[in-house]
C-alpha cells in the first residue's frame, strides 16, 4: 500500500534518496568509523622492499632496501670484474633498488660512475664516507663527486666511528661537512658507528641527520661497549633503545649488516633478522651487500613477506 504523503512513517522516493545520502555522509564522517576500520579508512597500501620511503626529516627519498657495495671492503662486489657489477647495479635498479651504498675504502669506490650510467641521477639515492681526518676536508668531498661524475651526493658519513668522544675530536671534518652541505655538494650528512660509546655520542650531538647502523637480532658484528671487531656478538637491546632516540629526534636511520657481515648463510638466520628490521617502524630503510641477482631477488622477496606479516 503506497504511504501516505502525511504519513510520518512514509518515505517518496525523493525524500528516501535524501535521507540515506545524508546518512552515508555521517558515516564517513564519523570518527567512530574511522577508529573502528570501515569503508572511511580506505584501502589497505602493501608496502614492499622497493618502496620510496623519506629518510628521517631530510626530506629525501630512497628505496627502502638498499644495495651495499662494500661487501669485504668491496672485495666480493669486484671480484667478477667491472662489467659485471655495473649488469647487478643496472639489474637491481630495474627492480626497484636506487639506494647505493659506498665509502671511500671500499674497491667498488672508483667503479660507483661507470655503474649508474645511464640511469637518472635524480632517481638515485648515492650514500658514501669519508674515512679518517682528511687534513683537506672539502678537497676529499669534492673527490667524492668527480669519482662519481654527480654534482652532489644524497648522503655523506664519517666512517666507522669507535670512540665515545669522536664528535669533538672529528669537529673540524664536522665543519668541513657543514660548509660541503652549504655548498650544495652534500644533500645529508651522518655516521656510521661501530660502538656503543660512539652511536650514544652520535645521538646526543645534533649535528647528525642520518645514522647507518648495525642491526640484527642475532647481535652478530653488532655494537658494543667495547668497539672491538673481535667480540662479534652483542646484545642488541641497547642498539635498539639508541635507534628509538634516533627516530624521535627525526633523523634517518638505515640498518646494516643485516645478514650479520655475510655470516647468515643458513636462510632461517636471514628471514630471521630481514623480519626483525621490518618491524621495527624506527628503521626506515636497510641496506644489504649482493654479489648476485638470485641474492637481489631473495631480499626483495623475504622484506615483501616481511612486510605482509607486520
Amino acid at each position: 500500500m503506497k504511504p501516505s504523503r502525511h504519513d510520518p512513517d512514509g518515505l517518496n522516493r525523493r525524500q528516501f534518496l535524501k535521507t540515506s545520502t545524508a546518512l552515508a555522509g555521517t558515516v564517513l564522517l564519523s570518527p567512530w568509523a574511522l577508529a573502528e576500520g570501515g569503508a572511511a579508512a580506505g584501502p589497505t597500501v602493501t608496502r614492499t622492499a622497493t618502496d620510496q620511503v623519506t629518510l628521517g626529516k631530510t626530506g629525501i627519498k630512497l628505496s627502502r632496501l638498499g644495495f651495499g657495495t662494500g661487501s669485504d671492503n668491496g672485495y666480493i662486489q669486484t671480484a667478477d670484474g667491472r662489467s659485471a657489477f655495473t649488469s647487478l647495479i643496472h639489474y637491481a635498479y630495474d627492480r626497484g633498488i636506487t639506494y647505493l651504498d659506498t665509502a671511500q675504502a671500499y674497491q667498488t669506490f672508483d667503479w660507483i660512475a661507470d655503474a649508474i650510467k645511464g640511469l637518472p641521477r635524480e632517481k638515485l639515492f648515492i650514500q658514501s664516507k669519508v674515512d679518517g681526518r682528511p687534513q683537506d676536508v672539502l678537497a676529499v668531498i669534492d673527490h667524492h663527486r668527480k669519482t662519481f661524475d654527480t654534482d652532489y651526493v644524497d648522503s655523506l658519513l664519517v666512517h666507522c666511528m669507535t670512540r665515545g668522544d669522536w664528535t669533538d675530536a672529528w669537529k673540524r671534518v664536522m665543519d668541513g661537512f657543514n660548509e660541503a652541505q652549504e655548498r650544495k655538494w652534500i644533500r645529508a650528512k651522518g655516521v656510521s658507528c661501530h660502538s656503543l660509546p660512539a652511536l650514544r655520542a652520535a645521538v646526543t650531538s645534533d649535528w647528525s641527520e642520518v645514522h647507518l647502523v648495525r642491526v640484527n637480532p642475532q647481535g652478530a658484528y653488532t655494537d658494543g661497549e667495547d668497539g672491538s671487531w673481535g667480540r662479534r656478538q652483542h646484545d642488541i637491546g641497547p642498539v635498539m633503545q639508541q635507534i628509538k632516540i634516533m627516530h624521535a629526534k627525526g633523523r634517518g636511520v638505515i640498518g646494516m649488516k643485516i645478514c650479520g657481515n655475510g655470516t647468515f648463510t643458513s636462510p632461517a638466520d636471514r628471514e630471521k633478522s630481514i623480519r626483525f628490521a621490518m618491524s621495527q617502524p624506527e628503521i626506515d630503510a636497510v641496506v644489504i651487500g649482493f654479489k648476485n641477482r638470485q641474492e637481489i631477488d631473495e631480499a626483495i622477496e623475504r622484506i615483501n613477506r616481511a612486510l605482509k606479516a607486520v
